[in-house]
């Protein structure tokens, strides 16, 4: 099914569920979209759910790091932004829940109503850090434990699901993050996410360890980060049921502005410039231009 080209929301009873997806035994493979480029044409294909990144929208929206500079409100607005203008389920980082327990609780509710379907919160301290880069520390497990059943009760509708990470593998070791990932479980998430795994076995012995804690297993796919990149089938077989690749169309949209701009600086022109490109008239589809002309000839005098 494509993406709707008409710029009006879609309804929530149009939008499918990423609760039934899981249900249904399919395995979810989640690209990182961070803008409506990226997330118009993710959701033309056949995504069982696209992912908001939040390092993608630190980035994008703000040019600064993923490094707790992004605010709630910067990342409800664009999710709102995404979710109500795609047709397929909307997965979104919200980082530490942007402060204390009543901030989780904000966050949730926020998240929900902008018509998200899966919020993935961290037991990171404030300021967090990307997942795949150094100096990341984390709270307590018991104030971690905290922010997921706080999140637990926050929310509307058991439709809107909670996702638990750890950042504790890089610190403190693999046994610690499978320790909390359980804990999160019993604390009412859904869905588990260990950071940052560091080889085949460690997502191996995540998918045994976690497999029977009674929530499901995400893993994070970020070529040349700290994880080696499985593919969905290797994932599903160690009994994962989602992946998210948040970087890989920020990589390959910076690679194209790069390829881009260095030839056009070169030859003056951009004829001849061997990075693929979509026409004006691929642009226009994409963004919505028919239904403006459709209207147009309808009411225009």
């Amino acid at each position: 099914m494509n993406a709707p080209a008409q710029s009006q929301p879609v309804t929530p009873a149009a939008r499918g569920s990423l609760r039934q997806t899981l249900l249904s035994g399919r395995f979810v493979v989640a690209p990182g979209v961070f803008e409506m480029f990226t997330a118009r044409l993710a959701d033309r294909m056949d995504f069982g759910a696209l992912y908001m990144t939040g390092y993608g929208v630190s980035a994008s929206h703000l040019g600064v790091a993923d490094a707790g500079l992004v605010t709630y409100r910067d990342m409800v607005e664009r999710a709102r932004t995404i979710a109500q203008s795609i047709s397929r389920p909307l997965i979104a980082d919200a980082d530490t829940g942007f402060g204390g327990l009543i901030n989780v609780r904000h966050t949730v509710r926020g998240y929900e109503e902008a018509g998200v379907q899966a919020i993935q919160i961290e037991d990171q301290e404030m300021p967090k850090k990307c997942g795949h880069t150094p100096g990341r520390r984390v709270v307590p497990m018991a104030d971690a434990v905290q922010r997921i059943e706080v999140a637990v009760d926050a929310r509307r509708t058991d439709d809107f699901l909670i996702i638990a990470r750890t950042d504790a593998r890089t610190a403190h070791g693999l046994d610690e993050a499978i320790a909390r990932g359980r804990a999160f479980a019993k604390a009412g998430a859904d869905i588990i996410f260990v950071e940052s795994p560091e080889s085949v076995d460690e997502f191996r012995r995540i998918g045994e360890a976690l497999g029977d804690c009674g929530a499901r297993l995400i893993a994070n796919m970020v070529p040349s980060g700290r994880s080696p990149e499985l593919s969905a089938a290797q994932l599903q077989a160690f009994g994962f049921s989602l992946a998210i690749w948040p970087g890989a169309l920020m990589n390959a949209v910076c690679a194209a502005v790069d390829g881009t701009l260095r030839h056009l600086l070169a030859h003056g022109t951009t004829q001849g410039s061997p990075v693929p490109t979509f026409t004006m008239d691929q642009l226009h589809e994409l963004v919505g231009f028919p239904e403006v002309w459709a209207f147009e000839k309808r009411w225009a005098k």
